[in-house]
């Protein structure tokens, strides 16, 4: 089992950027696909990124590609999201995912395993 605490949001001006971190405790990163993923009021919860285990693989939905990179670092256990330019409809609570099992990237947050608490990121126009 694996402890998911995520950090780094706040609020910046559009155009502004945010590195998300989401730390992970009790297994290795190395161990699951991680994502991340975030939800506005009122709205289901939604995909941003993906990287999968040992980081060969990473996929992002549509509307932050290019804007947002998923990284991992092992030596810390710990998963980024870093995030350029940064919009209005990007205003959400971000949560990191684990999933295990599985040598494939998943977008679907249904099938993941483990969960943070969230972190706010509020993005002024």
């Amino acid at each position: 089992q694996v402890q998911l605490v995520e950090s780094g949001g706040g609020l910046v001006q559009a155009g502004g950027s945010l590195r998300l971190s989401c730390a992970a405790s009790g297994r290795t990163i190395s161990t699951y696909t991680m994502g991340w993923f975030r939800q506005a009021p009122g709205k289901e919860r939604g995909f941003v990124a993906a990287i999968s285990r040992f980081g060969s693989s990473t996929i992002y939905t549509v509307s932050v590609k290019g804007r947002v990179t998923i990284s991992g670092a092992n030596a810390k256990n710990t998963v980024y999201l870093q995030m350029n330019s940064l919009k209005p409809e990007d205003t959400a609570v971000y949560y990191c995912a684990a999933k295990g099992g599985t040598l494939l990237l998943q977008t679907d947050w249904r099938k993941y395993d483990y969960w943070g608490q969230g972190t706010q990121v509020t993005v002024s126009s």
